[in-house]
């Protein structure tokens, strides 16, 4: 029996929106160029029968190192059309990972561009099993008639990684299934006729299923640049009339700690999605100062299951510090170290739905120790309400042991980011896995503020309870973040604070 259309990927979240308003622009480039649905589908379709030309298969796994966000857009959908199984690649990784995490990735092609030839000539020699490079720049064939489909609903659509902080990358396997569910992300957001989507370099890895797959499932406008840190939002959201955006708490932390921003029309924003970090009370309260038009809503979820929950946190229907209940179709539990079911207590964050990962490709045992049943369990801290509100208190890693009582760092770090003058903060215990450890505190100052360590220390001996105050405090100039090609901050990374300042409490 011949299998839908609607089962795959490229089809589901392209074609269809093609044949349903071909003439509504589909994507903005850079502000240089527009493509509309239709336009846009025939570009996908050109570089999906190039690369049907190249003698690319379906099942083939195809290493994917890009980095112009058009490229990645349509290179990614084409692979989808066509069911080669995409490698999502980092360019941020070193030239040694991204060697190691291409051998055991089963890749036999590799399609790069322009801004990554020099790599691609440093690796080709190590990897024997690729029998094909292919310059993007090549796929740009003449036929922009649909290709013929292949890999629908539980095969294999693509290989997206984690970030790697201990060891090689994982690679996450996600089916076409689970990325079109993950795809429904939008339409659990207010938008309307001529919502326009914002977004940056981000969108390889698993920002593709969980920004550019979206948009244009939900028929948005999505507006792609290459970078997307404050200074180019800024001259980007008034020019394209952006009304969505996706980022994390510390974007808003480097955005609103400048001047730059004052007198910039932002007036567009209706949603600001927030998630990979708490939170706090008062950065929320920095962001509805400056953008109140927009609501602000927080969500979370892992590579291996995106966007699992969500709610809106600025007008009291979801409680601040929480991250909303389980969108529909998936569900989020609670369980204690036995593996029961908890309400209002304090275990592991347990996460399902169609949107799931399959499983980390060629780590069976790895597998085995995240899904448990119908249920992805990664090691994530949190509590849940009676009335199905997630409260996430973070990585089990994180927390801070003093005085015989477990923290959570975004507690300490809550605090003093209220303090006037901080614009960011991050708190760790070390030494690091000790019975008994001290908390070390890093502040950054806002844009023309100076900050006493030892004032704020007294400042917060007198808001927080002796088990979190701060043992030693560092004024910094920044916070080590990850690099996530957002072009603003990524994570906050608190092992990195650790290592630069963790000898100072001693």
């Amino acid at each position: 029996m011949a299998r839908s259309p609607y089962g795959n990927y490229g089809h589901a979240i392209l074609t269809a929106g093609a044949m349903r308003t071909p003439d509504r622009v589909a994507l903005t480039y850079c502000g240089e160029q527009s493509f509309t649905y239709d336009e846009l589908n025939r570009n996908v379709n050109r570089r999906a029968n190039a690369l049907l030309a190249q003698g690319i298969t379906p099942g083939q796994r195809v290493a994917a190192l890009l980095n112009e966000t058009l490229l990645v857009a349509e290179v990614y959908l084409a692979q989808a059309k066509i069911g080669a199984v995409t490698a999502a690649l980092n360019s941020y990784w070193p030239v040694e990972t991204l060697r190691d995490v291409v051998a055991a990735s089963g890749c036999t092609a590799f399609v790069y561009d322009a801004t990554v030839e020099q790599v691609v000539e440093q690796i080709k020699g190590s990897l024997p099993g690729v029998t094909q490079w292919i310059d993007a720049r090549e796929l740009t064939g003449d036929s922009d008639e649909e290709p013929p489909l292949a890999g629908f609903h539980d095969d294999p659509l693509a290989l997206y990684y984690t970030s790697g902080t201990t060891g090689l990358p994982k690679a996450v396997v996600h089916t076409h299934a689970s990325s079109l569910a993950t795809a429904q992300i939008w339409l659990d957001v207010p938008r309307g006729p001529d919502s326009v989507f914002g977004t940056g370099a981000i969108i390889w890895g698993i920002g593709f299923p969980a920004i550019v797959g979206p948009a244009l499932y939900a028929g948005m406008r999505l507006v792609l640049e290459q970078d997307w840190g404050p200074a180019n939002f800024l001259r980007v959201v008034p020019r394209e009339r952006v009304t969505h955006v996706s980022q994390i708490p510390s974007f808003y932390a480097a955005l609103l700690g400048s001047a730059e921003h004052e007198g910039v029309d932002l007036s567009s924003i209706q949603v600001i999605m927030l998630g990979g970090e708490p939170l706090t009370a008062t950065m929320l309260d920095r962001i509805k100062d400056r953008l109140p038009q927009a609501g602000v809503f927080s969500y979370y979820g892992q590579t291996e299951a995106p966007y699992t929950c969500m709610g809106r946190v600025d007008d009291g229907s979801t409680p601040l510090g929480s991250s909303g209940r389980a969108r529909t179709g998936n569900a989020v539990r609670i369980t204690d170290p036995q593996g029961n079911r908890v309400i209002d207590e304090v275990g592991e964050i347990n996460l399902a739905g169609p949107h799931r990962m399959a499983g980390y490709d060629g780590l069976p045992d790895k597998t085995a120790e995240v899904l448990r049943g119908e249920w992805y369990v990664g090691g994530d801290l949190g509590t849940l309400s009676s009335d199905g509100v997630l409260r996430v208190l973070g990585r089990r890693e994180d927390s801070i042991l003093k005085g015989g009582v477990w923290s959570q760092p975004v507690a300490i770090e809550e605090a003093a980011s209220a303090l006037d003058g901080v614009a960011e903060a991050g708190a760790v215990g070390v030494p690091e896995g000790a019975s008994e450890q001290r908390i070390l505190l890093a502040v950054v100052p806002r844009a023309g503020h100076s900050l006493d360590a030892s004032k704020l220390g007294l400042a917060l001996a007198d808001s927080l309870p002796a088990h979190q105050r701060p043992d030693h405090i560092v004024v910094a100039e920044e916070l080590p973040h990850s690099q996530d090609a957002s072009g603003g901050p990524g994570k906050l990374l608190r092992r990195g604070i650790r290592e630069q300042y963790g000898h100072l409490p001693a």
